[in-house]
């Protein structure tokens, strides 16, 4: 199971000691909100900031593309530095072309559900990804709380993925903190988003520390 801590949460003004305090602290990759002002309500950064990211640390970066046709910038993000790049299924008409694309770059392909997305939507692309974000807030900005019914949407994409055979990743984003992590872990979660679950703490590594004692007797069901 990982921990991704969301940079959008972290001091900008120190921004490369905030990388190196998550990776002290035993984050496992550093999750990357990239939004557009379209497909969410706010923007945040592009292509040259992920790439000064990637020069400032050793994590893995776990790019989360929050825009409207993303086809359009695989290309850059990729050459930027990304190690997993996931896109939402209501942001693009040609989600099957947008995942080969990334999978054609060498980089792990996600595709990402908003709470109000149905799981079916997934039925025709899951055999084709290394990810599956759900969303537990509605996307656009940080600190919101986690909503409940993403529970449910997990433990089906979890048995979704044990049909598939396949090794993917089923991860959460939003709302996740030590207080709830145990939750998304037993609904079948094995990669966990927070932002200001960590950012806003006083020390991370303890943070980290305590998010993984209440998820490492989690097992993963079948």
């Amino acid at each position: 199971m990982k921990i991704s801590p969301s940079i959008l949460s972290a001091d900008f003004t120190r921004l490369k000691d905030e990388l190196k305090a998550i990776e002290a602290a035993g984050a496992d990759y550093v999750h990357v909100d990239v939004m557009d002002g379209h497909f969410v309500p706010n923007i945040t950064i592009g292509p040259f900031v992920v790439e000064a990211i990637k020069k400032a640390t050793r994590l893995p970066l776990d790019v989360h593309l929050m825009i409207e046709e993303p086809e359009r910038y695989i290309d850059d993000f990729a050459k930027a530095g990304s190690s997993i790049v996931t896109v939402h299924v209501e942001a693009t008409r040609h989600l099957h072309k947008v995942v080969q694309m990334i999978r054609d770059k060498g980089l792990k392909a996600g595709v990402s559900l908003n709470p109000a997305t149905p799981v079916h939507t997934l039925d025709d692309i899951i055999g084709d990804v290394d990810l599956v974000l759900i969303m537990s807030v509605n996307p656009g900005f940080s600190g919101q709380g986690f909503i409940p019914s993403a529970l449910k949407k997990i433990e089906a994409v979890r048995r979704m993925i044990g049909e598939t055979g396949r090794a993917i990743e089923l991860e959460v984003d939003g709302g996740i903190k030590v207080n709830n992590i145990k939750e998304a872990a037993l609904a079948g979660a094995d990669v966990f988003v927070s932002g200001s679950g960590v950012f806003g703490t006083n020390d991370y590594g303890k943070t980290i520390e305590a998010m993984r004692k209440e998820i490492s007797p989690v097992r993963l069901k079948a």
